[in-house]
C-alpha cells in the first residue's frame, strides 16, 4: 500500500493536471512509445516554443483528471503508454506539431483530445492538425475582401476613362436636363 506522502503527491499531481485541462484551449493525448531520444527532444522543443505543454502522465492520472475536468470520455483513449500536450492560447498548435512527429516517427500516434471542454475524436484532431497558420488565414481572409473593393475600382475608373471626363456621372447627366429645361420656353 502506497504510504501517505506518495498518495499526496498523486492528490496534487491530479488536482494540478485537472486545473489544466479545465483552463487549456485544446489539448492532444499520443501514443508515447518508440520515439527516440532525439525525437523527443526536438518534439519537446518544438513544442515549447509554441507554448505547449507536454508530459508523459500515468493514464490512471490522466484519467481522474479528465473526470476533475470534465472530460471523461477521454479515460476510453488511455492504453498504453501516453503522452498529453496541453495548450492555453493555441487550439490547433499541438495538433499541428504532434502530426507532424506522427508522419515521422511510425509508433507514435495521435488518439484524441479535447477542444474548449469537449473531448474530441482522432478525426476532429487531425482536421485541427490541417488548418492552414494563423497569417494564411489572414491573408485569405484580406484577399476575400480586397477582391471586390479592387473591382468596383477598376469598374469606376473604367466609367471615367470613357467618358473622357473627370465630371461625376450625376453632374453629367444634370447639366443636360437643365439645359432643355431653358430652351423649351424660348419657344
Amino acid at each position: 500500500m502506497p504510504s501517505e506522502k506518495i498518495l499526496e503527491q498523486k492528490k496534487a499531481a491530479v488536482a494540478e493536471l485537472s486545473e489544466k485541462m479545465g483552463r487549456a484551449a485544446a489539448g492532444v493525448l499520443v501514443k508515447y512509445q518508440g520515439i527516440t531520444v532525439e525525437d523527443d527532444t526536438k518534439l519537446r522543443a518544438k513544442l515549447r516554443s509554441a507554448g505547449v505543454e507536454y508530459a508523459v502522465i500515468k493514464n490512471s492520472l490522466i484519467g481522474r483528471a479528465a473526470d476533475i475536468a470534465g472530460l471523461g470520455e477521454i479515460k476510453g483513449l488511455l492504453e498504453g503508454m501516453n503522452a498529453i500536450a496541453i495548450s492555453y492560447d493555441d487550439p490547433v498548435a499541438p495538433a499541428k506539431i504532434l502530426k507532424e512527429y506522427e508522419e515521422k516517427v511510425e509508433s507514435f500516434e495521435l488518439r484524441g483530445g479535447f477542444l474548449d471542454g469537449t473531448v474530441v475524436d482522432l478525426a476532429t484532431v487531425k482536421e485541427l492538425a490541417d488548418i492552414p497558420p494563423r497569417e494564411v488565414l489572414i491573408a485569405r481572409m484580406l484577399g476575400s475582401l480586397q477582391g471586390p473593393l479592387s473591382g468596383l475600382a477598376v469598374a469606376l475608373q473604367a466609367v471615367i476613362d470613357k467618358s473622357g471626363e473627370e465630371v461625376p456621372a450625376a453632374a453629367a447627366e444634370e447639366a443636360p436636363a437643365a439645359e432643355a429645361a431653358e430652351e423649351a420656353p424660348a419657344e
